[in-house]
């Protein structure tokens, strides 16, 4: 199919199509890794324009399986993309695409949850967090058993500058169950509201550009499919730590019908868990019987800030875990059980 006049500056010489790629290797999708493969051009072409400008730009891409996005990208002019694909059956198909191209492709048999990418790109790309984003860009097709620990992986490593965001503001445009999406662009009050609202839009503009239906698949998955895209802030909404940040939103959002007060006090230990989430939701100035969809990222900063006193305070709070002291009472209450079954035993 015929990219855009954006990509048409460079074109890839005659390659089998993506579906004969498939054929030729004898591919097929696993259930198991949730894989699902994108084969019409005019929309691989779409997903990749999100992205903006790519012409000389340095692009990882993730899982990109038979090579249809791929495709797309060196349609683009990129100045080099890194493949980073953890199935051994799709490299053959991808070192055919490499071969096109001399120089720019780099492919990357691993997994991208554990694959070092501060070191994927030239130390000169690095630009200073308060520039513009750098000309390196993260696109992929993800997997949807992966992509939730991912986008949080990532969100952590925009919270650290870290990871993939040594080289500055890396954009991401990537693709997510559109459920999922949903959550993630989930505006306050909305019924999507969640602990991915919170954790990306504390830490980044996000985007959702546009839907694929599942049809468009092969195989097809039971869901539609959103495009999202990622453009870290220079200034996070949230000032804390990225770990205190988690363990705040994790725990309001534990229940999310009830008020937000009861989501607030498993911060604490049961024997101070009232009088202590009084104090946190005075000092953060948030009404107890907000549910958690209706409190805002500056309700969830004041939240964190509080939480964070509190925890300069008491060195050990930070350290309480509320499933494991549920855990021990369990322990207790049978321990205990035992005990009286045996006394009765012998009397």
């Amino acid at each position: 199919m015929a990219a855009s006049g954006k990509m048409a500056a460079f074109r890839l010489p005659p390659l089998p199509t993506v579906r004969e790629i498939i054929k030729l290797f004898n591919l097929r999708a696993q259930k198991q890794l949730s894989q699902n493969f994108l084969l019409d051009l005019r929309l691989t072409d779409k997903i990749v324009r999100q992205a903006g400008k790519l012409k000389d730009a340095h692009v990882c891409e993730v899982g990109p399986g038979p090579g249809g996005i791929t495709r797309s990208i060196l349609n683009a002019d990129v100045a080099q993309l890194l493949l980073v694909e953890k199935d051994t059956r799709f490299i053959p198909g991808l070192q055919m695409l490499s071969e096109a191209v001399p120089g720019k492709v780099h492919i990357v048999h691993g997994d991208i949850l554990t694959y070092k990418m501060e070191r994927a790109f030239p130390k000169h790309l690095q630009k200073k967090w308060e520039d513009d984003p750098p000309n390196v860009h993260i696109i992929g097709n993800l997997p949807f058993s992966v992509s939730t620990p991912l986008i949080i992986r990532w969100l952590e490593n925009v919270s650290n500058r870290d990871g993939p965001f040594v080289y500055g503001r890396t954009q991401m445009t990537l693709t997510f169950q559109k459920e999922v999406a949903e959550r993630l662009t989930a505006t306050t009050g909305s019924k999507q509201r969640s602990r991915l609202s919170i954790m990306s839009q504390y830490l980044c503009t996000v985007q959702n550009r546009f839907t694929i239906p599942g049809r468009a698949f092969v195989p097809k998955p039971e869901v539609d499919v959103s495009v999202v895209h990622f453009t870290p802030l220079v200034q996070p909404k949230i000032q804390q730590p990225f770990k205190l940040v988690e363990r705040v939103v994790k725990s309001v959002f534990q229940f999310r019908r009830k008020y937000c007060c009861r989501g607030v006090e498993i911060l604490f230990p049961e024997a101070e868990r009232l009088e202590k989430s009084e104090q946190m939701l005075m000092l953060a100035d948030v009404d107890p019987t907000l549910r958690p969809a209706q409190l805002s990222i500056l309700h969830f900063k004041n939240l964190c800030d509080a939480y964070r006193k509190m925890c300069d305070e008491d060195t050990n709070l930070f350290s309480y875990n509320y499933r494991e002291e549920l855990k021990q009472k369990k322990r207790t209450r049978k321990k205990g059980s035992l005990e009286q079954s045996e006394q009765g035993d012998q009397l």
